[in-house]
């Protein structure tokens, strides 16, 4: 047995283990899980924005964890094996890549990616977007659901034609606020982040990252503008809107 193989077998004693054994492991069902499962990969997203090596082992770990647990627990209701589990993934990997396990040839990643939403359709896929599940965050949703339609086709040709998308949705967005109507305020909003989001591709950003880094650049910013007003021996409810402004932009030159 190899070191890959001892080592995964070694976590599925362990699993066993503590489902016999442990009160908190044995009461676990899929659904007290999934929100655990959620967090767990929030958790590893942010040591990938971080680039912290070390925390990106920590919570793969955590996740081959849970992987581990939701397969045990199919297994005692008879439903199936983490055997099956990878075996399903491995012949899902080898019909999908039929240029590196067929005949089929590709010129470059586009084509690879196009193929694969055929052959999800071939599958049983009634819709190019029926892959993207329902609770994904909205900005990540909309990089997900503007990606598949653009495998069959459906996309701006260049970014130009995006600005004017974003610059329309911007004037309906100034029209919805002229008209108090809330609904409509909200639906020409959503349309501005959908265009904003298709801007971020066509430029090659990372929409949910990009955010993520600006809120990150928040966070910092403001909790040192805490720190600061704490050595004036003052809290930030007590000072006017000016003077945090200018603790703000003093905290912006440091960075």
């Amino acid at each position: 047995m190899n070191k890959d193989n001892a080592s995964f077998s070694r976590l599925l004693k362990i699993m066993d283990e503590l489902r016999e054994k442990c009160p908190w492991d044995k009461k676990q069902t899929i659904h007290t899980l999934s929100h655990l499962t959620i967090e767990e990969t929030y958790e590893l997203v942010d040591a990938i924005a971080d680039s912290d090596w070390k925390g990106i082992k920590e919570e793969l770990g955590d996740l081959i964890l849970h992987i581990v647990f939701y397969a045990k627990i199919a297994g005692e209701e008879n439903h199936f094996s983490i055997e099956e589990v990878i075996d399903g993934v491995c012949e899902k990997l080898i019909n999908r890549h039929p240029h590196i396990y067929g005949n089929v040839k590709v010129a470059d990643e586009e084509e690879v990616k196009q193929n694969w939403e055929k052959l999800k359709l071939k599958e049983g896929k009634k819709s190019i977007l029926g892959g993207v599940p329902k609770s994904l965050p909205s900005m990540v949703k909309a990089i997900r659901l503007q990606e598949k339609s653009k495998q069959v086709g459906f996309e701006w040709e260049n970014t130009g034609q995006i600005w004017q998308k974003v610059e329309e949705e911007l004037n309906e967005l100034k029209e919805a606020i002229a008209s108090k109507k809330q609904e409509d305020i909200e639906d020409e909003m959503g349309d501005v982040f959908f265009s904003l989001v298709n801007l971020s591709r066509f430029l090659n950003v990372d929409a949910e990252n990009a955010l993520g880094r600006t809120n990150k650049k928040f966070m910092f910013r403001f909790q040192k503008m805490e720190e600061a007003a704490m050595k004036e021996n003052k809290f930030l409810h007590d000072m006017s809107l000016q003077e945090m402004d200018d603790l703000w932009n003093k905290i912006k030159t440091q960075q």
